[in-house]
């Protein structure tokens, strides 16, 4: 994940970016690259596996600036919020089911 982020950030960098790049404007890039993601979707179950992963790869880009200009660990905030989430939703309440944690 280190590694990735580096090369992201430099991409961003080497381009000046960065100067667009303040944490508001990167959340609204999330919002619209996941909205996009979302349309690859958006009337039946066919996609086009190459153009889904485009717009994941741009989600996942703009997450990880956004993690990188807030100074957290993208991995140790995914680790962080698992452990959380695994606490509201144990195994042997919520397996195989959708119910939310609130009504398990």
């Amino acid at each position: 994940m280190e590694e990735l982020t580096k090369k992201v950030v430099e991409f961003t960098r080497e381009r000046d970016w960065d100067q667009f790049h303040s944490p508001e404007n990167l959340a609204k890039s999330i919002s619209i690259e996941a909205g996009e993601l979302l349309e690859c979707f958006q009337w039946n179950n066919e996609y086009d596996l190459d153009e889904v992963k485009e717009e994941l790869a741009d989600v996942i880009n703009y997450c990880i600036l956004l993690a990188d200009k807030l100074g957290v660990d993208p991995k140790q905030i995914v680790l962080d919020k698992m452990e959380k989430t695994a606490k509201k939703y144990p195994v042997d309440k919520s397996k195989g089911k959708s119910t939310k944690y609130n009504k398990l």
